[in-house]
């Protein structure tokens, strides 16, 4: 039998990815000095969230942790704490420590409980040190005591609900309940006047205030969670003030007003009967005037001694205005996938549709042929549309960075800052999901590899703090990801006797810079002197390409000497559709990306040099490409075509490698749907999927990095042949 609550369960841990993401980049914010109230506010809502729907799921650890949190963003808020780096570096690891016990909620496994329990050490000693709660200024030395007559503190808060609070099933007797549970000392006072006459009034409006007094030390956050879920449907003012004007109010109404109103509220539905004797009176009085000695907020007190100046909402006011909110809905990840490929059915038989008509001889001018135009762009605004919908920021991505480079960084002691740009830019979901392990073993290596030690930064003149850069852009129809630092460079020589030393390259080899760098990318290199938790086990970059070049991508290198390194990851935007150009070579068709391809050419037997049986180039703008019969390559043919007679395209592959190929004849540039064959077949060299044409036949999608690197051993071999032909 399916648990009931299990959909329930996950929504909630859906939305914790939301408010951990939240909670990430607030406290990144609050660190780095750009914050405001408002963030401030937002990162104690979040884990204020979290506790109080974990509550429901009983996860008493979980509720447990997130309370502390939260009384620490608490005191932060209310400017007891101040956010120094130590204190922004504890919460950052509480942050860290409250997605542990979320995943391992969520999973059902143990948390690391010798973490958790230290970081809440390190938050009680941050509560231990932080200032008390609205803390007025000291004239006195701080082991002085306050005088006997010390005037008791209060808060006021004002209620004014909308309607939206009455329709969504809330009742106001219940938030003034619960907050009758807060303090002993409660009063409450009704505001009537915008209350109209019976032949004027709204069944479903909103007309009464209330106002209530609390006396004692409370927290702010404890008088805010009464009003956690109907806080988007009032106004609410909560204020804190001095206990004398509770006694100067009480005093300046008769007591007759009071009891006709305790009457009076039945009847009008203000507060229903309740199981026990409500713990408050009703004042049915307009509310305090302004001028009232509690009506405005006390001016902001100058930074006592030992403590640092209260924050933004101790001044006073809080007030929660209504704001337009955007629609979201929530859809399971399998059903967008089921929309997308009967999408991709739906073009795929749109092709074979004008495929049809135009074997039919029907002109493109004709009644049929104008409908069927309509109906390409309107299933291509469809294919769009769709396809935004699992577009999605890579954001999510760039923050789950944010804390591998925190915990990267306290195992190799170095000092690093993090630098994101381009969070917003969009990009299939699947894409995103799987970039994030490229992107880890990217981050691990530029902090454990490229960043130098804070010493050795000294000694160089940098500062002592690396830098790592992270962004993402579109480009030429692809998504770019580069990954750089500021640190010392690849170290050519060490790589290059590394790559002799593990018997991956030969002694002897002539390589080029470019080709040095890109070792790095070998299975089982290393420059690791010894196995850590972080490196020396020869997996990581080499994972990194294999990895890209499964999403149809690439992976290059820009290395500077002593000035750091930059790692570079184009990948298309989605993996269903693809933009391309239809071409045939032996009889087949074929797709070349069109992202790859530069410009057509037309080649001349005069530029065209034979190096030996296997290797044609063009003499292309001073220099010579490679010439690559796309027919010979795949086996379609024996003997490659004469150049002058084929079509060249001039294309570049990965590392920025050029070749030109060659083809019998260009078909037309169109959107293919992406079919892979791994998994519907296996996997085929030099071809990256395949695609259903307009006549139900299959064309395959030419992998041009790997068609392109196939020719560069060859290249190097000729390259004496190549000195001769200049």
């Amino acid at each position: 039998m399916l648990d009931p609550m299990a959909a329930i369960r996950e929504t909630f841990f859906q939305e914790c990815e939301d408010l951990l993401a939240e909670l990430e980049t607030g406290l990144s914010g609050i660190g780095d000095g750009t914050a405001d109230a408002g963030t401030v506010n937002a990162v104690f809502r979040a884990v204020h969230s979290i506790k109080g729907s974990a509550g429901i799921f009983a996860l008493d650890a979980l509720v447990g942790f997130a309370h502390r949190f939260e009384t620490v963003l608490d005191a932060l808020r209310g400017g007891g704490l101040a956010p120094r780096p130590e204190v922004m570096k504890t919460l950052l690891q509480a942050a860290d420590a409250l997605a542990d016990l979320i995943r391992a909620a969520r999973s059902g496994e143990s948390a690391d409980e010798v973490k958790t329990r230290t970081v809440e050490a390190a938050l009680t000693a941050l509560l231990a040190g932080a200032a008390p709660p609205m803390a007025e200024p000291q004239t006195a030395p701080p082991e002085t005591k306050p005088p006997p007559d010390r005037p008791k503190k209060a808060w006021r808060v004002r209620l004014r609900p909308s309607a939206a609070l009455y329709l969504k099933g809330n009742e106001t007797s219940r938030l003034l309940r619960e907050l009758g549970r807060l303090s002993e000392t409660y009063r409450v006072t009704l505001d009537a006047s915008r209350l109209p006459d019976l032949t004027e009034l709204d069944p479903e409006g909103a007309y009464l205030e209330w106002t209530v007094w609390l006396e004692g030390d409370l927290y702010e956050y404890a008088i805010r969670e009464v009003f956690e879920f109907v806080e988007d449907d009032c106004e609410l003012e909560i204020v804190r003030v001095d206990a004398a004007a509770i006694e100067a109010d009480q005093a300046a109404f008769p007591s007759a007003v009071h009891a006709a109103a305790e009457e009076a509220a039945p009847a009008f539905g203000l507060f229903p009967p309740l199981d026990e004797p409500p713990a408050f009176e009703i004042y049915d009085i307009p509310a305090p005037p302004q001028d009232d000695v509690a009506a405005a907020p006390a001016p902001k007190p100058a930074a006592a001694a030992g403590h640092p100046a209260p924050g933004p909402l101790e001044a006073g006011v809080a007030k929660t205005e209504l704001a337009p909110v955007s629609a979201t809905i929530r859809v399971e990840l399998d059903r967008v996938d089921r929309l997308i490929d009967l999408v991709g059915e739906l073009v795929i038989n749109e092709a074979m549709l004008s495929q049809r008509v135009f074997e039919a001889g029907l002109v493109r001018a004709s009644g049929v042929g104008v409908a069927l135009e309509e109906l390409e762009q309107l299933t291509r605004e469809i294919q769009d549309s769709v396809m935004a919908i699992r577009a999605q920021p890579v954001r999510a991505v760039f923050q789950r960075m944010k804390r591998l480079v925190r915990e990267v960084a306290a195992q190799t002691g170095k000092q690093v800052r993090l630098v994101t740009e381009g969070e917003g830019t969009e990009v299939d979901k699947t894409v995103i999901e799987r970039i994030a392990d490229p992107l880890t073993h990217m981050i691990r290596n530029a902090i454990d590899h490229g960043l130098e030690a804070p010493a050795a930064r000294r000694a160089a003149g940098k500062p002592e703090e690396g830098l790592v850069r992270l962004t993402a852009l579109h480009r030429s129809g692809r998504i770019v990801l580069e990954v750089s630092d500021d640190g010392g460079g690849i170290n050519r020589p060490f790589v290059r006797a590394k790559a002799v030393q593990n018997n991956l390259i030969a002694a002897d080899a002539v390589l080029t810079d470019d080709e040095i760098d890109n070792l790095i990318f070998l299975p089982g290199f290393s420059t690791a002197s010894a196995v850590s938790s972080i490196s020396g086990r020869g997996v990581g970059m080499d994972v990194v390409r294999q990895s890209v070049q499964a999403l149809g991508g690439h992976v290059s290198i820009a290395s500077r000497p002593g000035a750091g390194a930059t790692f570079t990851l184009s990948l298309p935007l989605t993996l269903a559709v693809l933009d391309g150009m239809v071409v045939r070579a032996a009889g087949q068709t074929l797709i070349i990306p069109l992202g790859a391809i530069i410009e057509t050419l037309q080649p001349r037997p005069e530029n065209v040099h034979r190096l030996d049986a296997d290797l044609q180039v063009i003499a292309l703008r001073g220099g010579f490409i490679p010439l690559i019969d796309v027919a010979t390559s795949l086996g379609y043919r024996a003997h490659p075509v004469e150049p002058e007679r084929a079509v060249a395209l001039l294309v570049e592959g990965e590392h920025g490698a050029r070749a030109v190929l060659l083809v019998d004849e260009i078909d037309a540039q169109r959107q293919v749907v992406i079919k892979s064959l791994e998994t519907n077949y296996r996997a085929v060299p030099k071809i990256a999927a395949a695609t259903v044409m307009g006549d139900g036949k299959v064309a395959l999608i030419l992998d041009i990095d790997q068609i392109v690197s196939a020719t560069r051993a060859a290249e190097r071999r000729a390259e004496p042949c190549l000195l001769e032909a200049s």
